[in-house]
């Protein structure tokens, strides 16, 4: 079964008179890294429009797709499949020379730039939003949160200080220079430690250079989505990170800088919350987490370096090696609720192929008491460990979960009874074909 059959086994609703379309939204239910993309590219089949709602180039989303491997970090995941529209929306941030180098990087592989829009609400990103990235984390020392340094953190604050600059600025050449005057004067000499500054006029010749290049692909974001939706349009909207890196709600300070979960989907977009259908969560069959911050299930011994080495953990922006645990079900339970899931897609299955046994965090413990995620960090927490039988087999050539060996079964089953979501299936290999579905 492949994405448009997922898909069709539980459609898009259609709503009447207020909204004739309606949006799918894909979240990591995890620390991120659980294969968001290689979902996204494989429902946008079904799809007319493939929108990004949050989050810049610290997203690293990897697709694989008969054996070419192609990263990206802003374009919404989708664009490999033809017809389908890509928009990135206004809850991003946006570096404007790693969005020119994914353009190019498409563009050799025979994509159509055209189906490619970016809201004009959607902020940029800056040298000195790089620079104040760096010099954040140095100052932090010891307890730096890890970003990946790419001033997405930065770009955020400017957002909420009031002092951003948005793609439709780009299209106002004399106010979008007085704006970088103002911002680069404003903290050249807070940021002389982290690095050196372009100067205001080379910054300012580079930025209309970019905005001359990608101007073409502006649009009105919310009037380009409700256009869509009153069309009929099917809006299939991809987040960025992931449910524990939420500024919210995730595992504070150790998080990104916007809203990850679902709910951000109507900010990040301009819509309202009826306009969402479904609500599916991306989880990988076990658990991993870039830098720092509070993590569990994480093994520190020769299994979880099994695990790095079998599923290539390593981060696709940074290539930093992810760490690596058990699945976590307090976390996945925890995901299930504030995202309103209504599934979950599991991911990575064939990593686990191989090992004897599997452990699953089923409950985390507080100085005796049953405890949640808010107890993360507590350096009393305790967590309790169900184990499950392994399997030998190779998964790859499984079309349905009915055609898993019975020890990936069961373990898949169990899941979907700890997380109290249906699981609509699993992927079992790298490839876009290599998905084990639900049975219908």
């Amino acid at each position: 079964m492949g994405g448009a059959e997922l898909l069709s086994a539980a459609p898009f609703r259609q709503k009447g008179t207020h909204n004739q379309g309606d949006v799918t939204v894909i979240v990591g239910m995890q620390w991120g890294d659980e294969g968001k993309g290689r979902v996204v590219d494989m429902l946008a089949r079904d799809a007319n429009i493939v929108a990004r709602f949050g989050g810049g180039d610290n997203a690293g989303h990897t697709l694989v797709v008969e054996g070419r491997k192609l990263a990206l970090r802003i374009v919404p995941s989708g664009v490999l499949v033809p017809g389908v529209e890509m928009l990135i929306g206004s809850g991003t941030v946006v570096s404007l020379p790693s969005l020119i180098e994914e353009f190019e990087k498409l563009q050799g592989l025979g994509v159509d730039l055209s189906r490619i829009k970016i809201s004009d609400r959607a902020h940029v990103v800056f040298p000195y939003h790089i620079l104040a990235d760096r010099a954040g984390e140095q100052a932090r020392g010891g307890g730096a949160i890890g970003t990946t340094g790419r001033g997405i953190g930065p770009a955020y604050v400017d957002k909420v200080g009031r002092a951003g600059i948005t793609f439709g600025d780009l299209r106002q050449p004399t106010a979008l220079a007085d704006k970088l005057r103002f911002n680069l004067r404003s903290r050249a000499a807070g940021l002389s430690s982290a690095g050196t500054l372009p100067s205001e006029e080379d910054l300012i010749a580079q930025t209309l250079g970019f905005a001359e290049r990608l101007t073409p692909h502006i649009v009105d974001g919310v009037a380009y989505v409700h256009a869509a939706l009153a069309a009929g349009k099917r809006i299939l909207a991809e987040g960025a990170q992931a449910t524990m890196l939420d500024i919210g709600f995730g595992t504070y300070p150790f998080v990104t800088s916007s809203h990850t979960i679902a709910g951000a989907v109507t900010i990040g977009l301009g819509i309202g919350p009826k306009t969402v259908g479904r609500v599916i969560g991306i989880a990988k069959a076990y658990c991993s987490r870039v830098g720092a911050g509070p993590f569990p299930s994480e093994l520190h011994d020769e299994l979880g370096e099994q695990l790095r080495r079998d599923g290539g953990e390593y981060g696709t922006v940074t290539g930093r090696p992810r760490r690596c645990g058990w699945f976590d079900a307090v976390v996945g339970r925890y995901a299930v609720q504030v995202n309103g899931l209504d599934s979950v897609i599991l991911t990575k299955l064939d990593v686990l192929s191989g090992l004897d046994r599997i452990g699953v965090v089923t409950e985390y413990r507080l100085r005796g008491r049953e405890a949640g995620v808010s107890a993360l960090g507590d350096p009393g927490l305790e967590v309790k460990t169900e184990w499950f039988e392994g399997w030998k087999t190779d998964l790859g050539a499984a079309r349905s979960l009915a055609d898993l060996p019975t020890q990936a079964r069961r373990y898949v089953e169990a899941l979907e009874k700890m997380l109290g979501a249906p699981v609509d299936g699993a992927s079992v290999g790298a490839e876009r074909a290599q998905f084990a579905a639900a049975s219908s």
